[in-house]
């Protein structure tokens, strides 16, 4: 079983048309629609309203305030036999 997922646009007529390619030929399949109409009007929410604490990130962004942080040398790669 595979799973599809697309968005199409509902014309005027009211009927959502769709041509999904399965790449099998001569083969029946059983097919399940699930529709869900989008908003596209839909406000943003705020931090809060998704679960974040009051201030979390004017706390949090630009807040290091100790010595710079360095990023060490990494070293040579190892070179390894192809495997092929």
């Amino acid at each position: 079983m595979k799973s599809i997922k697309t968005r199409s646009l509902v014309g005027k007529d009211g009927i959502l048309h769709l041509d999904i390619p399965v790449g099998i030929q001569d083969k029946e399949f059983e097919v399940m629609v699930i529709y869900q109409p989008i908003e596209l009007s839909t406000p943003s929410k705020t931090p809060e309203e998704l679960g974040w604490n009051p201030g979390f990130f004017e706390e949090v962004i630009g807040g290091w305030v100790g010595e710079p942080l360095v990023r060490e040398p990494q070293g040579e790669y190892e070179t390894r036999e192809p495997l092929f």
